[in-house]
């Protein structure tokens, strides 16, 4: 029993070592590993501020550029307008003479109509009355 007693220590032992020299390494790197850690931040923050200035000045210029183009595109929009307005004045003006020349055209067309039809009507009632006088007459002689 002694044997299996002093077995069961020495494997202990022998596992116990282990930790227990793992928790003297940390201990004595514990100084290096705060240096470390220092040193990290620090490199880390200067990262952090030049990346944050880098940001800074591609945001200003990005800003710039936009404003640029947004100027150029409200020029752009305002010459469109002017041209627009100018294009429709200038269709306005022609639709106002065609419309026009039309109108007189019109005029002009049912002046000619009415000349005719006056004439015809002339022509019509002439036609009619000597008809009429003609058939007066022979009614006339032949009451007689």
């Amino acid at each position: 029993m002694n044997l299996k007693l002093a077995a069961i220590l020495a494997a202990a032992l022998l596992s116990a070592a282990p930790f227990v020299h793992a928790q003297d390494t940390t201990t004595t790197t514990d100084k290096s590993a705060s240096n470390e850690m220092k040193s990290a931040a620090k490199t880390v923050g200067k990262d952090t501020e030049k990346a944050a200035d880098k940001t800074g000045t591609a945001t200003k210029k990005a800003a710039k550029a936009t404003g640029h183009a947004t100027k150029v595109a409200a020029k752009d929009t305002e010459m469109g307008a002017k041209t627009a307005g100018k294009d429709t004045e200038m269709g306005m003006k022609t639709a106002g003479k065609d419309t026009e020349k039309a109108a007189d055209k019109t005029g002009e067309a049912t002046e000619k109509a009415a000349k005719k039809t006056g004439s015809a009507m002339k022509k019509a009632t002439k036609a009619t009355g000597s008809e009429m006088k003609k058939a007066g007459e022979k009614t006339e002689d032949a009451v007689k």
